[in-house]
């Protein structure tokens, strides 16, 4: 199926899903702030804690991070099937299932807010454990994908 727009744009969708997960990297990296803040938030007394309160780092943090699993889903969804378009198969190798690995655990770490917020620090401390892997990951994810990208440039 070559339809005069995807023939067009073709080439340019190979940078959407590196472009996306760049940008997500950062949020990554924002949303570990916050979860810095509403810990010191937690642990804080008196006039700190009522200062820190004011930040809304919780709020802050639930909204990037439903971004960051919403974007993550997408974005490794997009990623495959630009590839299938492009190459009418998935390459299967360690970027891939890592990034798939990433959008489990990225799920799994969202799915235990219920439980954090309930105050079971077992949650607490799997949610901190999964996305510091995730961050592990993402920075391993990013330069196997510049690797890629140089790849799909050098053909062009």
């Amino acid at each position: 199926m070559d339809l005069p727009i995807l023939v067009t744009i073709k080439p340019w969708l190979n940078f959407f899903h590196p472009l996306l997960m760049w940008v997500l990297l950062g949020l990554s990296i924002y949303a570990m702030y916050l979860g810095v803040q509403i810990r010191r938030t937690r642990e804080a007394e008196g006039d700190t804690k009522k200062e820190l309160i004011k930040g809304k780092f919780n709020i802050k943090h639930h909204q990037i991070g439903s971004l960051l699993l919403a974007l993550m889903v997408l974005g490794t969804l997009g990623g495959m099937a630009v590839t299938y378009i492009n190459n009418g198969k998935l390459f299967v190798g360690p970027h891939l299932l890592a990034g798939l690995g990433m959008t489990g655990m990225i799920a799994v770490s969202a799915s235990l807010t219920p439980y954090m917020q309930k105050g079971a620090n077992w949650a607490r401390v799997s949610h901190i454990s999964l996305n510091t892997v995730i961050l592990g990951l993402f920075g391993w994810q990013a330069v196997t994908g510049v690797e890629i990208v140089q790849k799909l440039i050098s053909k062009m």
